[in-house]
């Protein structure tokens, strides 16, 4: 084997990549581990370069090819015929075996130690490496720890469905089996949904956590047939009909706990994709205080909540916790000493002491034709899912008009834009100027994993985008990977939130039908801040990190 001589710091520096100072920092950080990291992996840490930058470059100094494990077909059987902790501890992977090579992708192509090893271990063929970024390698590596975990479950699923055992179905046969596991699995790891989705040869589990989807299970086509035939009837669906979508609602008992499951399944190019939402009771008992408002929109709620009537818009994409939110609301102020009645399409969480109402549009029991319906139920609080159409939105600020505190939730991407929202959906700008009461518009951004949680610095092209933003001399944090967080570096989420307060002066604005960008500069000088402020505050503080922030708030 030829051994390259390169430094990887001089020729980074050479190609402009970092500085002769960002260099020497790397140099002096490298010497305080006592040389245990490695110069790649600090240059990384500290932001002066990307993890795919780096190892391209490494690639073509070195003459190899650099190889994007996720856009090539990896051969799991071959896992088994190497050993597979060598490759392990080198961060490097067996891909591919074909009649000429051995292929096998290593993240520093510089450590000559582990390549020699491999030679020695692989002596029936000749080795043809690559270079791959470490965390690619990480994640294949992980789906094949969970091929191996459920290979037992999935073999004796097989054997029924060979058998034919499976004709007769029951509570303790292996797919049921494999389903309590599936979900098992989604709780145990606070995921919120769960995703079965079927390819040519093969399905896939993944399980949303943290609002981020991550694999669980892998497993043969003739299994996936099996198991989305329980689940439908689980749900009370019609498992013969493929063609079109069916919703449907089960409830299990999870390690002594019942959990409320609602059930979705659309046909696909390869079959029924299924996704399961995890409704679990306890988070519809959440406090606002608990969400992650920061103290000054905290105090704007509980202004709007203590408003005797008028409408408060929860605004945001879905996923970004507006129920959750408006629940929150609701906990806050419902009681035996008011009536609170909800419009909901679907229902996910059921409330005491609030009477709540499913919309069924097959039947023509719509958001609007409900809402006239609850004003002759003598509300005091009413909630709205949606405000979807003219009609829905109409009668819901009629209802605030008179005497009643509404909320409801719109599809906008941040708060001043839910007037413009309103005004193009036809709604007068003076109805909307006289009955709102403020706008939340807010995003959820993973929280740092407190047991690995260490000081960085984010890479230069994140920091230039909101530079404008940041004081001098700031201090980041990140997540570095533990078992306590799957080694995402993330555990929970928080919210980030924005809010409009409808002000004399900004209700004069608004029915005079003064345009979003009038709004936010008049909005401004009354205390109004954008999200990403609040989001950039919380990565300073080192509740969750600016990529995070980036992810879920766009900088204007």
């Amino acid at each position: 084997m030829i051994k390259n001589k390169i430094r990887l710091g001089d020729l980074l520096e050479e190609k402009g990549l970092i500085t002769k100072e960002q260099l020497q920092k790397a140099l002096a950080i490298q010497q305080e581990n006592s040389y245990n990291k490695k110069l790649g992996e600090i240059l990384v840490n500290e932001g002066y370069i990307e993890e795919k930058e780096l190892a391209q470059i490494l690639a073509n100094q070195l003459g190899l090819e650099f190889i994007d494990l996720f856009s090539v077909e990896i051969d799991f059987s071959l896992f088994e015929s190497y050993p597979i902790n060598l490759f392990k501890n080198a961060d490097a992977i067996v891909f591919k075996e074909d009649e000429n090579f051995v292929h096998i992708a290593i993240a520093d192509p510089l450590n000559y130690d582990a390549i020699e090893l491999f030679e020695k271990h692989i002596a029936v063929k000749p080795i043809k490496l690559y270079v791959a970024t470490k965390s690619e390698i990480k994640h294949i590596f992980e789906r094949f720890e969970i091929i191996q975990t459920t290979k037992s479950l999935i073999e004796s699923v097989k054997r029924d469905i060979q058998s034919g055992s499976l004709k007769n179905e029951n509570e303790q046969s292996s797919v049921m089996k494999l389903i309590e596991q599936i979900i098992k699995n989604a709780v145990f790891n606070n995921a919120s949904d769960i995703h079965i989705e079927p390819s040519t040869s093969q399905a896939v589990v993944r399980n949303r956590i943290d609002g981020v989807l991550r694999e669980s299970f892998i497993f043969e086509k003739e299994v996936y047939n099996a198991l989305t035939s329980r689940i439908k009837i689980l749900g009370n669906l019609d498992i013969s009909e493929r063609r079109k979508a069916q919703d449907g609602r089960f409830s299990l008992q999870i390690s002594q706990k019942s959990y409320d499951f609602r059930l979705s399944t659309v046909p696909t190019l390869y079959g029924e994709s299924i996704v399961l939402r995890i409704l679990d009771q306890q988070k519809a008992l959440l406090k606002l205080n608990e969400l992650g408002f920061n103290k000054k929109n905290l105090k704007k709620m509980e202004n709007f909540l203590n408003t005797p009537y008028g409408i408060v818009f929860v605004t945001g994409p879905t996923g970004s916790g507006k129920t959750t939110t408006l629940y929150a609301a609701l906990n806050e102020i419902k009681g035996v000493e008011n009536k609170a009645i909800t419009i909901e399409d679907p229902i996910e969480y059921r409330l005491p002491l609030i009477q709540q109402i499913q919309v069924n549009e097959k039947i023509g029991f719509t958001f609007s034709h409900i809402l006239r319906s609850v004003l002759r139920q003598d509300p005091d609080i009413i909630m709205v899912g949606e405000a979807r159409d003219y009609e829905t939105l109409n009668a819901a600020v009629q209802a605030s008009l008179t005497g009643h505190l509404v909320f409801s939730t719109l599809h906008t991407n941040d708060a001043p834009s839910a007037i413009t929202r309103m005004v193009q959906m036809g709604l007068e700008p003076y109805l909307i100027a006289d009955s709102l009461i403020g706008i939340v518009s807010q995003r959820l951004a993973r929280k740092i994993c407190p047991y690995c949680k260490t000081k960085y610095r984010p890479h230069r092209n994140i920091l230039e985008k909101v530079e404008k933003y940041l004081p001098k001399n700031v201090e980041f944090y990140k997540g570095e990977g533990c078992a306590k967080c799957m080694f995402t570096g993330y555990s929970g989420r928080i919210v980030i939130s924005e809010i409009l307060e409808n002000t004399n002066l900004l209700s004069h604005l608004i029915s005079s039908n003064a345009n979003k960008f009038e709004i936010v500069k008049e909005a401004k000088k009354e205390g109004y801040a954008p999200m990403i402020i609040d989001g950039l505050r919380k990565s300073l503080m080192g509740i969750t990190t600016l990529e995070e922030v980036l992810r879920v708030v766009k900088v204007s």
